[in-house]
């Protein structure tokens, strides 16, 4: 390991506060009306149906359609799906083969004030179909509505995924929000067939989400390389909601929503308040022992505790980009606050090292660095667990196609089925992000902290790490 200066202590702590910091509060910018949000915080929270209640909502086949039961189960995936993209991972997905209805719980979104069940079932997505077709042509249905009729270029099975992106197009000087699209194979074949055809004449691509028109772009040129993008009067949200529809799959049949009601909170409304000030108070305990007990190595424990504490929260609130972060329900709490309790074993048990080489008579120096590497294989042992425990928990009762759920689907409940259960994805979640934290701010940082400090000449006292004046 590099020599540890003076001045990274300091460093390491400016880095912690400026997480925690951007963890809690987050970052964003206001334009008008329009605000733009670039780090989430606590305030963009989801809180799960146990804190906060939620919806009760039931689909079923528009038009009396019959649905066989793979369609359910296909249409239950799709839904699912686009639940995990939104971040909602407290939620209940179950099909009634008998009635062909799919019954969704999942909690209010984040800043719910009218808590209207009818609007908060918008949030999913219009269960509808995507296509592209020639021309903005219509024609009128039995009821009189009018629909599209123009012969169809692609549908939602066209495409591996989409991304809500702020470009120009074009090479042009404004940009605009639009969603970008990278087709599949057979896509990629259809596009390019139908942009020739269609190429230099006045006949546009039109876009539609069933029976609504999003945009009808003109076709300048034969697009090759199997890449499109939408583009419209679209905002990041907007955008972000159309990518996340059409990633989430195509459904195999149209849906409609059959009722929908309010769900109360399952733990009462206080609860979260209740379990908070219990958690703060709990907290200062923690650090006056440690403090107590442990003096310096004690103090940076606290830093490295608030560190984690942010990073579960960072970690929730999708922070670090590649995750779109969970939703937070009581027992996700749970994980947060045994992985807190993991990593004040960690500090604790690094600091009986610490004493124990110093009254062996080493050096403060030898003491530190002995200590940490000693005790790393003890803090190792205990966090595995708690990581395996936690993958098994997110892979058992995650969304099906989850990263985990993939792995042990396809190796260890091959034999029971696909279940989702959010709560106790939740726990798993809090616990696993937690559990990392503890190794990168309770055992790293803290080892950068102690050793910056013991090269201050008012910091080199044993007694300061419990150990006897010498």
């Amino acid at each position: 390991m590099k020599k540890t200066g003076k001045s990274t202590f300091f460093i390491v702590v400016a880095f912690i506060a400026l997480f925690a910091v951007t963890s809690v509060f987050g970052i964003d910018k206001l334009f008008g009306d329009n605000r733009t949000t670039y780090i989430k915080g606590v305030d963009d929270i989801r809180l799960g149906i146990d804190i906060k209640g939620g919806v009760d909502v039931t689909f079923g086949p528009a038009d009396d359609y019959d649905a066989d039961k793979s369609q359910l189960a296909a249409a239950n995936s799709v839904i699912n799906t686009r639940l995990a993209s939104l971040g909602i991972t407290d939620n209940e997905v179950y099909s009634d083969e008998k009635s062909d209805r799919i019954i969704v719980r999942f909690p209010w979104k984040v800043g719910e004030t009218n808590f209207d069940p009818e609007s908060a079932v918008k949030e999913l997505g219009e269960m509808a179909e995507l296509t592209f077709r020639k021309g903005t042509d219509t024609t009128k249905d039995e009821d009189g509505n009018e629909v599209p009729s123009g012969e169809i270029v692609l549908n939602g099975d066209d495409i591996a995924s989409a991304k809500g992106v702020y470009d120009s197009q074009d090479g042009g000087k404004t940009a605009e929000w639009m969603v970008s699209l990278k087709l599949n194979e057979s896509g990629e074949k259809k596009f390019e067939d139908a942009t020739r055809e269609l190429a230099g004449s006045s006949t546009p691509i039109s876009i539609w989400m069933d029976n609504t028109l999003i945009s009808a772009p003109t076709v300048n040129s034969v697009i090759t390389g199997g890449s499109a993008v939408i583009t419209g009067n679209f905002d990041d949200e907007s955008a972000a909601k159309l990518a996340n529809q059409i990633n989430s799959g195509a459904l195999p049949f149209k849906m409609e929503t059959k009722s929908f009601r309010t769900i109360s909170p399952t733990m009462g409304e206080g609860s979260l308040g209740a379990i908070l000030l219990a958690a703060l108070i709990a907290f200062i305990g923690i650090a006056v022992y440690m403090i107590f007990l442990y003096r310096l190595p004690g103090f940076v424990a606290v830093i490295a505790l608030c560190g984690q504490v942010a990073g579960s929260i960072a970690a929730i609130t999708g922070w670090f980009g590649f995750s779109s972060g969970s939703t937070l329900t009581i027992p996700g709490i749970a994980g947060i606050i045994l992985a807190v309790g993991m990593g004040v074993d960690a500090n604790i048990i690094t600091g009986e090292r610490i004493k124990e080489e110093l009254r062996t008579g080493k050096s403060l120096d030898a003491a530190i660095k002995i200590a940490y590497k000693r005790a790393f294989s003890a803090i190792l042992d205990g966090n595995i667990t708690n990581v395996i425990i936690a993958v098994i928990l997110m892979g058992a009762f995650g969304v099906p196609d989850s990263f985990f759920s993939n792995i042990l689907n396809k190796t260890i409940f091959f034999a029971f089925g696909a279940t989702a259960e959010g709560v106790v994805y939740s726990f798993g979640f809090t616990l696993l992000a937690g559990v990392i934290c503890n190794f990168i701010f309770g055992v790293f940082a803290s080892r950068l902290m102690v050793t910056s400090l013991s090269k201050f000449k008012c910091f080199r006292n044993r007694k300061l790490y419990g150990g006897d004046e010498k």
